[in-house]
């Protein structure tokens, strides 16, 4: 474990040089905020009007947090880089190196968006409650579960990334299907809550990728029950050794492909 704490703060640590990069991102998350904002206001007649159980207060903040764990995410980023290794053959170096690809992947991506991570979720908070005047009511308890559902939230993103970009291994390029996988992810994920969906999609959005990436920990932001922390903790836990199954099965098939190949 500690050579993958190693990884991370390697990652950590390079990346402190990138801090207004970061800022200058965060333009375009705060143009998606305010248009959104302005959207939910026009909606809402009256801002303790409940649409779907949600007043207008809670559907921003939900906004919020989910594009936090979307815009830090740089899925698109390691997908490329995971089809580049494969196509590549820059993979082949870590066969032979005392870690796995895949621990690798994760806390090497961790390392590499913790900081950004940070940086929105200040400046996310920040804004929240420039626009509405005052945070969801929480105790230590929720902000905790919040903080840990988050960080679950954002190793399964990366794992399930992670199984896509080694897709590589079977086709040539893996990246059309990140591009599927994402817009499925915020289309359905990020804007708005399951329930605004129809009531025969909900079951289904309940049991996908959804639910653990960006429902769950946004829902428990906006309105904590202990319940539904057990429901979204327990969901995480299953896929992120679901994730973690996929990405060594995948990895061991083409690594053999590649062995046989002699490549």
């Amino acid at each position: 474990m500690r050579k993958y704490l190693f990884i991370f703060k390697s990652e950590l640590m390079s990346n402190l040089q990138y801090v207004f990069d970061i800022l200058v991102g965060f333009f375009g998350y705060f143009i998606m905020l305010f248009i959104l904002f302005n959207l939910w206001q026009y909606m809402y007649s009256d801002p303790n009007e409940l649409i779907n159980g949600y007043t207008m207060s809670q559907m921003t903040w939900y906004v919020i947090i989910t594009e936090i764990l979307w815009m830090s995410l740089g899925g698109r980023k390691l997908c490329r880089k995971i089809c580049n290794d494969v196509r590549g053959g820059n993979i082949a170096y870590n066969i032979n190196k005392p870690y796995s690809y895949i621990g690798y992947s994760l806390f090497s991506h961790l390392g590499a968006i913790a900081l950004k991570a940070l940086i929105y979720t200040i400046l996310g908070m920040i804004m929240g409650y420039f626009f509405l005047g005052g945070f969801p009511t929480l105790n230590i308890f929720s902000i905790v579960a919040v903080l840990i559902t988050g960080i679950l939230a954002t190793v399964i993103s990366i794992l399930l990334i992670t199984f896509i970009g080694l897709f590589s291994f079977i086709i040539e390029d893996a990246n059309p299907f990140y591009w599927l996988y994402s817009k499925f992810i915020l289309v359905l994920g990020t804007i708005f809550p399951i329930e605004y969906f129809p009531t025969f999609l909900q079951p289904i959005l309940t049991y996908s990728p959804i639910y653990v990436v960006s429902y769950g920990p946004a829902k428990l932001f906006v309105d904590f029950s202990f319940n539904n922390f057990i429901s979204v903790f327990v969901a995480q836990i299953i896929y992120v050794f679901i994730g973690y199954i996929l990405c060594t099965l995948i990895y061991k098939k083409g690594v053999k492909n590649l062995n046989v190949n002699g490549g």
